[in-house]
């Protein structure tokens, strides 16, 4: 199996090239998706975080995502103790679907707090998609109805484009077209495709 890492910024432009990847052949899981799974109805996970910030977050069955996320967007103490309960299901969760796949396929885990998390499977490759903080918050405000001051809490509440720098080994630039993002995508998975390639090979020889 070829496991890459893709992480970003919120807004920066990581599901376009998980997307384009995934049509190229690559399996995508979903680090976000996996959060919600892990706190869907009847889950141990939704019982801890009910436990911890209130049985009043229910709505019905459901876990009220948008009331939580105001509550620890506001303190990082409750983040932090929020993180605590849902990273280890979703680092459990991630190892077991990532189990689950042939050998020969390349994985793309789009995990967004890859740095903040210390994610630690297996990699063979950690890709980073980084634009600048004044274009996330830009985004966030067209694109998901933000306000100025929520997007700007958002983005300072991650790991800086730095420290994301110094745990990749490719920086994707998407402060630029889109068709140019795709581009330098497409050319990167090409190189991904010739090392899985070849890392089968080495492996099928032992």
């Amino acid at each position: 199996m070829y496991l890459i890492g893709l992480t970003g910024g919120i807004a920066s432009g990581k599901s376009t090239v998980a997307s384009a990847w995934a049509e190229l052949g690559g399996i995508e899981i979903d680090a976000d998706q996996l959060a919600r799974e892990v706190v869907a109805p009847g889950t141990a996970g939704l019982s801890q975080v009910l436990e911890k910030f209130g049985h009043d977050l229910a709505n019905g069955d459901e876990l009220d995502r948008q009331a939580l996320a105001k509550i620890v967007f506001e303190n990082p103490e409750k983040r932090r103790e929020l993180e605590e309960i849902i990273h280890p299901l979703v680092r459990q969760l991630a190892q077991e679907r990532i189990a689950e796949l042939p050998y020969e396929s390349i994985v793309i885990y789009n995990v967004p707090l890859l740095v903040e998390t210390a994610v630690d499977l297996d990699f063979d490759k950690v890709v980073t998609v980084e634009a600048p903080a004044e274009k996330q918050i830009e985004r966030l405000i067209s694109f998901r109805n933000m306000t100025a001051e929520e997007a700007k809490k958002r983005v300072e509440s991650q790991a800086t484009p730095a420290q994301r720098a110094n745990a990749a080994d490719v920086i994707l630039n998407s402060n630029q077209e889109k068709i140019l993002l795709l581009k330098d995508a497409r050319k990167l998975w090409q190189q991904i495709e010739r090392e899985a390639h070849d890392k089968w090979e080495q492996h099928g020889s032992h």
